[in-house]
This record gives structure tokens, sequence and C-alpha cells, in this order.
């Protein structure tokens, strides 16, 4: 027997999605709401599945603190005093102190684990590289895709660069009082320092002023004195002009580069000789995210 399917879709069904359609359209584009004003919205519940998803255990008061940004404490401290409640009640604790622990938690470790995994790179390359990663657009990146958007609490949504980035410091630095300033380093390494991988560092730090830098650490290093020397040309006074340039020191090749000019082939060869020096290229042994530094070794403060 021939078995006949059926959708079981009402008649209604069509022409009132399209009138709802309709009207939304006509509405024009309208601006995000906030989860947290969904009548099934619990924060409690949501604070206690965050902590699970990142597989850490936070104090529940701290981690609320956590995403309670300034402006809204001070927005909710005036609705207060406007109902007339006592002075002593209207203090609302917000993430000002938490986000400055966690920052000065996120610096130290960054920088012990850029010096782990960097030996070679000069501190001015480090500084640059730990900047890149404790950046607000960084923070603000990592903070939301581990979805902090939805439980913090500002007087703006969704929530700026800056209020992200605020909240995911202020999340190490709850961390760090709630189970250890052990776990708060893994943290860093699991969450901020993985931004690195995949990564070319010459987008990161590309030194203003490559060949002089290359003679300073020729001198440090006592490689000898680097020499520019054209090894190649072609297309000489026309718009398609090619120069080669490779740069030597005490008869060692260092480096080379490619240019439309002599200049141009000179700094992108000194460029290419750092990276060598610095062991920064792009075919260099992958970042170890699985390392656990001491935390002797890591200079907080």
């Amino acid at each position: 027997p021939t078995v006949q399917t059926r959708r079981h879709i009402k008649r209604w069904v069509s022409p009132t999605l399209r009138e709802l359609a309709h009207r939304q359209k006509k509405l024009g584009p309208q601006k995000p709401e906030p989860r947290s004003g969904f009548v099934e919205w619990n924060q409690r519940s949501e604070l206690f599945a965050f902590g699970k998803r990142l597989g850490e255990s936070f104090e529940m008061a701290l981690l609320q603190r956590a995403f309670i940004e300034r402006s809204y404490a001070h927005c909710e401290e005036e609705k207060r005093r406007k109902l007339g409640i006592e002075e002593a009640d209207l203090q609302m604790a917000d993430n000002s102190d938490l986000a400055q622990k966690g920052q000065v938690i996120a610096r130290a470790y960054v920088e012990a684990f850029l010096q782990h995994q960097l030996p070679k790179v000069p501190k001015v390359g480090l500084q640059a590289i730990a900047s890149f990663l404790l950046s607000t657009n960084t923070l603000a990146h990592v903070s939301s895709h581990l979805g902090t958007k939805d439980l913090i609490h500002s007087t703006e949504y969704p929530p700026s660069a800056e209020s992200l980035a605020q909240s995911l410091r202020a999340v190490i630095g709850a961390l760090a009082d709630s189970s250890g300033v052990e776990r708060a380093f893994l943290f860093v390494r699991d969450f901020i320092c993985t931004q690195l991988n995949q990564k070319d560092l010459l987008d990161v730090w590309t030194p203003e002023q490559p060949l002089q830098l290359l003679e300073k650490i020729c001198q440090e290093r006592k490689l000898g004195e680097a020499e520019p020397r054209l090894i190649g040309d072609c297309g000489k006074n026309t718009v398609l002009a090619a120069y080669q340039v490779g740069i030597y020191a005490n008869r060692q090749l260092l480096g080379k580069g490619f240019g439309e000019d002599v200049k141009t082939a000179t700094e992108t060869a000194a460029i290419d000789a750092l990276q060598s020096l610095f062991d920064t290229h792009d075919n260099r042994r992958p970042f170890d995210f699985g390392v656990q530094l001491e935390t002797k070794n890591v200079r907080l403060g």
C-alpha cells in the first residue's frame, strides 16, 4: 500500500507569518534587546552555568560583582536615592577593584609567558606583543566569545568593547580570589595567550627602524658589523624595478629582502635578519600553550 505523508500545517499559519513579516518590515530595524529583560531570565543560573562552561569554581558573590559596571552601579544608586532608601544601603559594589587586580595578574603572566616562549626577542618586542594581548580589542574579543555580553550590567546594550574587556579583567580577579592565583594564571594562558596561535608576529610587532636595531643587536651579540649588499636587480629605471639586498655580518648572510628601491629592500632584509635572530619566523616552533610556569617565576606587582 502507498503511504501518503501530510505536513499537518494549518491554513492560517502561512498568512499569519506573512502578516508578521510585513509588520516587522514596516517597523524597520529594532534595537537589540538584552536577554536579561526576558521573563525566563535567571541571573544566578546563568552565572552558575558560566563558571561551569569555563570549568572554574567561582564564589557567586564575586562573580556577580565582576559583571557590574561602575556606570550601572551609579545609576542604581540614584534610583535608590529617589526611592528614599537609607544612605547606608545606597552603596552598590562594582567591578573596578576586581578588574584592577585582574589586569595586574594578566599582565604579569603574559610577560612571563612571552619571556619563556620567546627568549631571544628583546624587551621592546616583548612589550609590544604583551600590549597586543592585553589591548581592549583583544580582551573584548575573548570576552564576547566566552559569553559575557548578556551577563554584563551596563547602561548600554550591547556593551562596548571597553565594558567587555573590563568584565574579563574582573572575571580574572574574581577567579584569583575564589580559587587562587594559580587558577587565574592558567585562565590567562588558556584564553588570552592562545590568541597568538597561528598569528604572524610581524603583524603584531614591526620594528620602526629595523636596520638600526639590527646593528645594535649585532653589536650586543658580537656578530660583527651589519653590512647591506646589493645581491641582484632588474627593471632599472622602470615602474617595475626590483632590487634584492642581503645583509651580512662577519661574512655570514643574516637575511635578504626585496623592494622597489634599494632603501625598501634594505629595510625588508633587516626585518628578515631580525626574524632569524629572534626566532620569530613563520616556520618557528609553535607556542607551547600547555606549559605551566611556576608561580615564583611570575612577578606580581
